[in-house]
């Protein structure tokens, strides 16, 4: 079993930042990556980075968020938020090298943090 402690979010204006982190207990885990659902809305993948470093974004966030890792820790930059970036964002995990798009291929999930965006 592998365990996903998050941390960052918060609330911030239009325009602002903020920054996320998640941590898993297995240095082993390949894909590692950020869902985010908005009240009344699907869970999406917001980012995801593999083992390899190659990185995916959801085109709504390209050039404003940035993903990263540091072995069995991942980082999520949130520049320019916008209101509609509004979500709890959740932690994700897989054994495998490549990620996935669907929720339904991670096994792993940490507890989610919010993120607040006012216009």
């Amino acid at each position: 079993q592998v365990q996903l402690v998050e941390s960052g979010g918060g609330s911030v204006q239009s325009g602002g930042s903020l920054s996320l982190s998640c941590v898993a207990s297995r240095d082993t885990i390949k894909c590692m990556g950020w869902f985010r659902q908005a009240p009344g809305k699907e869970s999406v993948e917001v980012a995801s980075i593999e083992i390899i470093d190659r990185t995916y974004y959801i085109e709504s966030v390209k050039g404003r968020f940035t993903i990263s890792r540091d072995n069995a820790k991942i980082f999520l930059e949130l520049n320019d938020l916008k209101p509609e970036d509004t979500a709890m964002y959740y932690c994700a995990a897989r054994e495998y090298a490549m990620c996935s798009r669907s929720l339904k291929d991670y096994i792993y999930w940490g507890q989610g943090t919010q993120v607040t965006v006012s216009s």
